[in-house]
């Protein structure tokens, strides 16, 4: 990019975590038994750092606020992103940093186990964070997350379009629902909608701009704000791994509508972004030197 450093920022509320990823021939079975891996390793995860090293790995300026401890994980995290070229100064002090065990498949089925979720540290108020402030960001991303509800009031104030991700949303969840009124633009998949073109398209009814849904390789579908339906293929690719490529489509889609670029063109650039993703073992190919 030729811009200033600082110029077209994303600020990203939301989660980090330490991942040790277990590649498996299928989902275990609910009952007592041996199983053998077919490979493990250990990597950055959480949502939020998957939007970030997207975000960077396309030239974009980001700031990052998660919470993260002191502890073993936490001190991979740092020096994880930090040699990714992630800013760590919005990481907020946690008596413990987030970690996952992913139990996967080579089709990219997922069972995630939180290990530990991370407690702000004494000292540590729960309310809106100091640096960076949100204030001066071209984009709010606020993920699902702790850190994220108690950013919601600081977002709106702030004045930017809030980016939003609901995940595997139900439609009824609770605690997705301040996220959901609070997204001027939001994004989820169809693992649990019934009906996503028909919530996508109540969405946009009741104020959102842009409403878009990923359905795996199958690409995704959208909404825009004048009742358009919008389709993208998936990128044909080699997978690797799963995990983060769907952080990474929605960084493509984001960074594409900072630039500037039409909808269809923008969920091209998200397919694109995705593609680049499952060709690796972490969330993004940034990581893949620094977690040799």
């Amino acid at each position: 990019m030729s811009e200033a450093p600082d110029e077209g920022r994303v600020a990203i509320v939301g989660a980090v975590s330490w991942n040790t990823i277990v590649l498996l021939d299928r989902l275990p079975d609910p009952t007592p038994h041996m199983q053998f891996a077919e490979a493990d390793w250990q990597t950055v995860g959480g949502t939020s750092a998957g939007k970030a090293l997207s975000l960077r790995g396309l030239g974009r300026a980001v700031s990052l606020r998660a919470r993260v401890g002191r502890d073993p994980a936490g001190l991979r995290i740092r020096d994880a992103l930090g040699r990714a070229g992630v800013p760590l100064l919005g990481l907020r002090e946690a008596l413990a940093s987030e970690r996952h065990l992913n139990l996967m498949t080579g089709a990219g089925e997922r069972v995630s186990l939180f290990l530990s979720s991370p407690e702000l540290a004494p000292g540590q108020e729960e309310t809106g964070g100091d640096a960076p402030a949100l204030a001066g960001a071209a984009a709010i991303v606020l993920d699902l997350s702790a850190e994220g509800l108690v950013a919601l009031e600081e977002a709106r104030a702030a004045g930017a379009p809030i980016w939003v991700d609901l995940h595997d949303y139900d439609g009824a969840a609770a605690f997705h629902r301040p996220f959901l009124e609070a997204a001027d633009v939001l994004f989820c998949n169809a693992d649990r909608l019934p009906d996503p073109e028909g919530f996508l398209r109540r969405c946009i009814d009741a104020g959102a701009a842009l409403a878009v849904c990923t359905l795996g390789a199958e690409g995704a579908i959208a909404v825009d704000r004048d009742g358009v339906r919008h389709r993208v293929a998936a990128v044909p690719v080699e997978v690797v791994d799963t995990n983060g490529a769907g952080d990474a489509f929605f960084a493509g889609v984001l960074d594409a509508t900072l630039a500037g670029d039409a909808v269809g063109d923008a969920l091209a650039a998200g397919a694109a972004a995705a593609a680049t993703v499952l060709r690796s073992r972490h969330l993004h190919p940034l990581l893949d030197d620094v977690l040799a």
